[in-house]
């Protein structure tokens, strides 16, 4: 949990990080950054989806509108939170000399779109009016 609130202070103070380890090459900080945007790629994506649905399904019975909507936009919100926390974990340890994070973070994120996916299957099979 400490490492964790470390953390979130050098989201705010990324400049912070230059003082652990020694400078990595470029080449790597900039492949972690290309995936923290490619994450927050991610996050957008998951949120228009949220708004989509709520917006372009009013048909739909207001429980699943609103249910798959919260999904996709907590998802997002989750993905994005997680994109920053990846990039300073990946750029510490890569100063630092160790291995990589690792998480569980993309399969929690897959199955949850996997969960809306199939609930928007359902929703399409029985019908929009409830």
């Amino acid at each position: 949990m400490i490492d964790f609130v470390r953390n979130v202070r050098l989201w705010f103070a990324p400049q912070r990080i230059r003082e652990e380890g020694g400078t990595p090459d470029y080449r790597f900080s900039l492949a972690n950054e290309r995936t923290f945007l490619a994450w927050l790629r991610t996050a957008l994506a998951l949120i228009g989806g949220g708004f989509a649905v709520d917006q372009f399904l009013p048909d739909l019975r207001w429980g699943w509108r609103v249910g798959l909507a919260l999904a996709l936009l907590a998802s997002g919100v989750l993905c994005s939170l997680r994109a920053v926390n990846h990039w300073v974990r990946c750029e510490r340890a890569m100063r630092r000399g160790e291995d990589l994070p690792v998480s569980r973070f993309p399969t929690v994120l897959s199955l949850a779109v996997a969960v809306v996916a199939v609930a928007m299957v359902v929703v399409v099979l029985v019908g929009w009016a409830g």
